[in-house]
């Protein structure tokens, strides 16, 4: 799609409510992001402001797919890391609204925290993904690498557990 743009988040009052209504939206059709269905509103808000306030921090980038004045994916770079991980960051809450799936927003958000992890020095990044009904096969079509699987790791939103697949991929020049 082009009209979506990507582009960094801030904490704004409508910024930080589409972003909760993106996370229960996602959490309710299932989606796992370490939360349980139903999401209270007042606990998606309050994650999300957590978030902003890291990244007004430069502990993260939260990167955001407008089409218009509607925001219709997200997606979160970790870059607080260790010490002796100054080179790696992670990625995390990749979230696209239902009625916009299947479009390569999802594609677009993940070149894009790669390039931000590209402007921050990072060369190494790493993500999990829900065993089932997870977006591995995204990842693994944007280059990612499985690493491995740990069964039973989390709650999926609807109660049962699931494994998760532990991926990573080297991005720039190593150093």
């Amino acid at each position: 799609m082009s009209s979506i743009e990507i582009r960094p988040l801030t904490r704004t009052d409508g910024t930080q409510k589409m972003l909760a209504d993106l996370l229960i939206g996602t959490v309710a059709a299932g989606g796992s992001v370490s939360f349980m269905h139903p999401l209270a509103p007042e606990m998606a808000a309050a994650f999300w402001n957590r978030s902003l306030h890291a990244a007004a921090r430069g502990e993260r980038a939260v990167l955001g797919a407008w089409n218009g004045e509607a925001l219709v994916g997200t997606v979160t770079l970790l870059l607080d890391c260790p010490p002796n991980q100054p080179h790696r960051a992670e990625i995390a809450k990749l979230m696209t609204r239902l009625d916009y799936r299947g479009k390569g927003i999802a594609t677009r958000l993940m070149e894009a925290a790669e390039a931000v992890a590209l402007e921050k020095g990072r060369t190494l990044l790493v993500l999990d993904t829900a065993k089932e009904e997870g977006a591995s096969g995204l990842y693994e079509k944007l280059g990612f690498t499985l690493a491995g699987e740990i069964p039973d790791y989390a709650l999926k939103p609807h109660g049962g557990l699931t494994g998760t697949l532990i991926y990573w991929k080297r991005v720039g020049r190593t150093r």
